[in-house]
C-alpha cells in the first residue's frame, strides 16, 4: 500500500510539474522525423528479381527517393555495391534497406541452425553497410508445426538478441517484421519476443496491414511499442477491418493473389487509423521510417504508389 500511495504522489507531483512547464509556454509535443521509402515488390509489375530496374525507375518517376527491396532482388551486386549505389543514385534514389529473402536461413528457433542463420543475416549487413543504409529488417520463417512454446519463443529471442547485437556492433539497427503465415504472427508472438529481447538492440518493423489482418489494432501496437518501432510498413485494410481483422483465419494462398481477393490496399482505403498513428509519433517525438508497400495491386504498381505518395503528403503532410 505505501508503495501505491508514494507512487500515487509521484504522478500527481509530474503532472504538476508537468502543468507548469506547459504554462510556462513550452511546446506540448515535438514533431515526429519520418522518412519515407517505398518497397519493389508489388504484384504483377514490380514482382521479382526481373521486375527491380522497372520498379526503381516508377517509383522515381512517381518522386520517392529511397527504395526497401529484398536479397534476391539484388545479390547479383554483392560484390559490386557501388554499381547498385551509382544505379540509384542517377533516379535520384537511396537504398533504405534490403530484408533478408529467398535462400536465406530463417530457422530463428533452431539451436542447432542458429550459427548458419547468423551468418547468412550478417553477410546481408556487411553488404547493406556498404550502401550507407541504417537498418536491417527481416522476415521470419514458416510457422512452427504445433505452434510456439516457449521454448521456442526463447530460442528466437537468443537468436535476435545475438544478431542484433553484432548488427549494432556495426553501426546499424536490426528490426524483425511480424507477418502473416510465419512463426511470427500475432500479438502473443510479438508481446513475447518484445519482452524477450534487447530493447538496445532488438526493434519492430510494425506492417500496419499484417497488423490489422491479425486481428491487432495498429495504433494500440504503436502506443505499446513506440520505443522500439523503427519502421512502418504502409499498407491499408478494408475499412470493416480497422482495429483489427475478426473473421475467419486467413489461409496463406486464399488471399491477395490477385486483384479479386485483396486484404491490402493503397492508403486512404480507412482500415488503418495513420492520423492516429501519426499523432502518437508526434507526441513521442519519434523518429523512424514509413515504407510504402503494397503485395498485389488491382491496377498497376506505379499508380498504387502515386495513390499512397497523395496520401502521405495532403493527409499525414509527410514529405516524400
Amino acid at each position: 500500500m505505501s508503495w501505491q500511495c508514494t507512487r500515487r504522489e509521484m504522478l500527481w507531483g509530474g503532472a504538476a510539474v508537468a502543468a507548469g512547464t506547459l504554462q510556462a509556454g513550452m511546446p506540448q509535443a515535438q514533431s515526429a522525423k519520418i522518412t519515407v521509402g517505398i518497397t519493389s515488390n508489388t504484384r504483377p509489375d514490380w514482382a521479382g528479381p526481373q521486375g527491380f530496374l522497372k520498379s526503381i525507375r516508377e517509383a522515381s518517376e512517381v518522386g520517392y527517393h529511397w527504395i526497401e527491396t529484398f536479397w534476391p532482388y539484388v545479390s547479383k551486386w554483392e560484390e559490386r555495391p557501388e554499381e547498385l549505389t551509382e544505379i540509384l543514385a542517377r533516379l535520384d534514389l537511396k537504398m533504405e534497406t534490403v530484408s533478408n529473402g529467398g535462400g536465406m536461413n530463417t530457422h530463428f528457433q533452431d539451436p542447432a541452425q542458429r550459427k548458419e542463420v547468423i551468418a547468412d543475416h550478417m553477410r546481408l549487413v556487411r553488404f547493406i553497410k556498404k550502401l550507407n543504409c541504417d537498418h536491417l529488417k527481416i522476415n521470419c520463417g514458416g510457422p512452427n508445426p504445433g505452434g510456439n512454446t516457449p521454448e521456442i519463443y526463447r530460442n528466437m529471442a537468443v537468436a535476435f538478441n545475438e544478431l542484433g547485437r553484432r548488427i549494432s556492433d556495426m553501426g546499424i539497427q536490426f528490426g524483425v517484421h511480424h507477418h502473416l503465415w510465419t512463426q511470427y504472427e500475432t500479438r502473443q508472438d510479438v508481446d513475447a519476443i518484445m519482452e524477450g529481447t534487447d530493447p538496445r538492440h532488438v526493434h519492430m518493423i510494425l506492417d500496419t496491414g499484417h497488423t490489422t489482418m491479425a486481428g491487432m489494432d495498429a495504433l494500440q501496437l504503436t502506443k505499446d511499442y513506440v520505443s522500439r518501432i523503427i519502421e512502418f510498413h504502409m499498407k491499408d485494410c478494408a475499412p470493416e477491418n480497422r482495429g483489427g481483422y475478426k473473421g475467419p483465419v486467413l489461409k496463406r494462398g486464399t488471399v491477395n493473389t490477385n486483384k479479386n481477393n485483396l486484404t491490402f490496399f493503397p492508403l486512404g482505403k480507412g482500415g488503418v487509423d495513420y492520423p492516429g498513428i501519426k499523432r502518437e509519433l508526434d507526441h513521442n517525438g519519434w523518429k523512424g521510417w514509413m515504407t510504402v508497400e503494397l503485395d498485389m495491386t488491382a491496377t498497376t504498381a506505379k499508380h498504387s504508389a502515386a495513390v499512397s505518395k497523395k496520401y502521405l503528403e495532403e493527409v499525414l503532410k509527410l514529405k516524400v
